[in-house]
């Protein structure tokens, strides 16, 4: 890392290789963030500006190991996720699901706190619009999802006298790889295509400009807030 990039300010994403997460990494980056994207996969046209580094996130200390020692951290983005479909009934495959979604990002939270607050960093969390609806198919999603929103909500309370903002997104149907069994079936498709208001999906890109702004002193006074980006999915 070279001086230039050690001026900048720090950002973090997990699940920053791929779909949303790669979005907001190589947005971020774009702004003048120096971004570092944590996970196990990564895209190959992934941006040469954002430094990926293949972690396995549940691994908390292989997580913090990978970063700058001691650095203050801007931003932090929890975008990684996992979903099993209906695998998600054993138990075994519900707890691992939460694991990614929701336990990952708290541990990882919790141990760079100090380095949050040492630069009044702001957090995102990514949630889902299934926070608000249940899925049949994958309780463990929908259950992490809620659990990401609720968390949100104390990681604000507890962290704005420290000066740090957490807020947390609830995306729609997007289109990105976890999507693509319910993209790929042309009857689903169809059903969900007319139910969203804006008669189409979200592409990656949309949801990362809303991540940015919360990350950004435009969004100063917000904190403990879930924004859905939807298309108006969850209001009808």
């Amino acid at each position: 890392m070279n001086t230039e990039d050690r001026q900048k300010p720090l950002a973090v994403v997990t699940g920053g290789g791929t779909g949303i997460g790669r979005a907001v990494a190589e947005l971020l980056a774009c702004d003048g963030y120096d971004v570092i994207a944590l996970g196990l996969d990564s895209d190959p046209d992934l941006s040469q500006m954002v430094s990926f580094r293949q972690v396995d996130i549940t691994n908390t200390d292989e997580a913090i190991a990978s970063l700058p020692d001691g650095r203050p951290i801007a931003a932090l983005v929890n975008c990684a996720g996992m979903l099993r479909h209906q695998h998600e009934w054993e138990t075994e495959h519900f707890e691992q699901v939460m694991r990614v979604n929701v336990t990952a990002g708290f541990s990882l939270a919790n141990g760079l706190l100090e380095r949050l607050r040492s630069a009044k960093g702001a957090i995102v969390n990514v949630s889902s619009m299934w926070a608000i609806f249940g899925s049949a198919g994958a309780p463990a999603y929908t259950a992490s999802k809620g659990a990401v929103a609720a968390l949100t909500r104390s990681q604000a309370v507890a962290w704005a006298p420290h000066g740090i903002r957490v807020n947390s997104v609830a995306p729609g149907w997007v289109e990105t790889r976890i999507s693509e069994k319910a993209r790929t079936d042309t009857q689903r498709a169809d059903r969900i295509g007319v139910r969203i208001p804006m008669g189409r999906w979200a592409k990656p890109v949309e949801v990362a400009t809303v991540i940015r702004f919360l990350l950004s002193p435009d969004a100063g006074y917000i904190t403990g807030a879930m924004i859905p980006i939807d298309g108006g999915y969850s209001v009808c």
